[in-house]
Formats: structure tokens, sequence, C-alpha cells
């Protein structure tokens, strides 16, 4: 017998909360059936794109919990309300897929993995790099040992204040911070899940947007890792291009390359220099939505943990510690 579709709620439906649902509502295993949206408005525009109904849209999370049957939430509201949200969902023994990041706050983030490894619910947060085939290739040659990581030099550039001034992404209350909590948490978690080691150390520079310097809009930080492996993390907010580039070296060397939001490259060579691998695709909300749903069907772990998102945050959560005090900062990073 053929299952039924994942029933799907979703909270948070602003334009990129509206367009990660639409996957779901596309999927042939999944639906969305409620929403929920302290916006009015916001919620009877995803309606008309999802298909839901004035009936099942809410402007209060609990009140979709406690009226609708779900099998799964896609969190995708402000990043300060991620925690309790995730955590009523699996309460009530959801399935939860949520947009990065998981959370701000390390205690918080710790709470979550715990909380995720006492439940046979599927928890999998929205880091689309874990399943495109130009990072997983240089994840195989890293973990097969064509490369051996020393270094690392990683940038992602964007436009990225000039397009939220004045949204809620630059409200700290609601955002937990800027840039490096936002886009730049792609790549700090793409470093981090690539080299398979917990960073131990951070020091860090950045340029702050407001007075109280809680939105950051530059962030440099450099990072060692408990395998030995150092990295140089860039992260802008105010460049006029949008582009990725991470840079492995160690015995053999990688590069993960892409302008844009839609198509990264990668490229392997060994210690000879000589091209093992060229690998590249689109980076698709899709793909991360599909591999959500299979590893709900398959009861398998999904490509991007809630323990894959503890070390972002820790890491993310430092460098605003050693921004302010000055030094150089250990990561806590025990669970």
């Amino acid at each position: 017998m053929t299952e039924a579709p994942l029933r799907t709620g979703i909270v948070g439906t602003g334009a990129w909360g509206t367009h990660i649902a639409a996957q779901f509502h596309e999927h042939p295993d999944a639906t969305v059936v409620a929403l929920a949206d302290v916006s009015e408005r916001s919620r009877e525009r995803a309606g008309e794109t999802l298909t839901v109904d004035a009936t099942h849209q809410y402007e209060e999370f609990e009140d979709m919990l406690e009226s609708e049957s779900l099998d799964a939430l896609q969190v995708s509201s402000p990043h300060t309300f991620h925690a309790a949200q995730i955590h009523h969902a699996l309460e009530d023994g959801l399935h939860v897929f949520c947009e990065k990041p998981l959370t701000i706050g390390v205690d918080s983030a710790r709470r979550l993995v715990e909380e995720a490894a006492d439940t046979d619910r599927t928890v999998m947060v929205g880091y689309q790099r874990h399943v495109h085939p130009a990072y997983l290739e240089v994840k195989r040659a890293i973990e097969g040992g064509v490369i051996e990581p020393k270094l690392v030099t990683a940038e992602l550039t964007q436009g990225w204040f000039e397009k939220v001034d004045g949204t809620w992404r630059v409200d700290p209350r609601l955002s937990g911070g800027g840039q490096l909590y936002d886009s730049g948490s792609h790549l700090v978690d793409a470093i981090c899940w690539l080299l398979g080691s917990r960073p131990t150390h951070v020091t860090a520079e950045m340029v702050f947007a407001d007075e109280d310097e809680r939105i950051d809009v530059q962030a440099v930080l450099a990072v060692r890792f408990e395998s030995g492996a150092v990295a140089s993390i860039t992260v802008s907010g105010d460049a006029p291009d949008v582009y990725e580039r991470i840079a492995v070296r160690g015995g053999g060397r990688a590069v993960i390359e892409g302008s844009g939001w839609d198509r990264r490259s990668a490229t392997v060579l060994d210690a000879a220099d000589a091209e093992l691998a060229s690998v590249a695709g689109d980076l698709s909300s899709y793909d991360k939505v599909d591999a959500f749903v299979r590893a709900v069907r398959n009861g398998t772990e999904p490509p991007a943990t809630a323990r894959d998102a503890f070390y972002t945050t820790a890491l993310t959560e430092t460098a605003y510690e050693a921004v302010r005090t000055g030094e150089r900062v250990a990561v806590d990073t025990d669970l």
C-alpha cells in the first residue's frame, strides 16, 4: 500500500518560507495542509501559492498544532523563535524541517540536540550543501584520505544588508545577529561538515551596521579545528556580487566555487596535481526537502542533523564573543 503524503504545516510564511514550502507542496510524497504566521497578508499570499484556504491558516503557531492533524512541521520563522517551535513540534510527535540556523545560542542548540536524540522523529536543518554533488565530492575526498585538510580559505559575499534593511533580519531580537547568522551560516556549516572536525578556537573581526554592534555586515574568522586544520572564513553582506569559494589544501586539494545562488562546481586534485574529479550542480531547495522526506520515509538520519547545526551555532556565538573581547576564544562544543 502506498503511504499517504507527509502532512506538513508551515510556520513562517515570508518569501523564503513560502519558497521552501512550495517544494513540499510539489513533492509527490508530501502535502502542505496548514500554515501559521503573525502577518495576515503573508498568510493570505502563502495560502494562494500553496492552495491552503483560510480555515487552515493561523495567526498563532500553537493554534495550528492544536487544530491540525500534522506529520511534519517546516520552521521558517525568525531565528529566535526556532527553539520553542521545534520543542513544541517534537513534543507533539512531529518530524521537523528547520531552515537555518537551528537556533540562537549554544545552550539552546545543545538542548535541541538532546531533544532530537531522545525522539524517533526526524529533525533536519536546511543546509542544502549537504546534498549538493560538488560539496559531497569534496567530502568524499576528505573522508577517503585524498585530502588531509591543513588549510581552508573560504568566502561568501552578497549585497545582503541592502536587501534586508528594515526587515526582521536586522532586528537582533528576532534574528539573533547579522549576516554571519543568516547566509553566512551556510558557509560556516559547510566548513565544519566538510572537515568532520570540531572547531576549538576562534578569533574574529567584524563590521557592524548598528551602534549596539549586534548586526554584523562583514566578518572575518580565524578558526582552529580539533584535527589541527586552520580556516580563514570571510562573510560579507555588503558586496556587489554573490560569490562563494571554499579551498581545502593538505595532501591533495579541492576548490568549490560559484557565483549567484544557482550553481556550484568542485575540482579535486591529488598531491601530484592530477585532477581526480570535476563536479557541478545547482543549489536546489527541492533537493534538501526531498532528502528530508526520504529520511522520514526510510527512518534514516537526515543529511544535515541538529548535531551538525549545533557546531555551526557554537562557532558563530564564539566568534561574536571573540569580537566583543578582542581575544582568542575556546569554542564550547561539548554535548
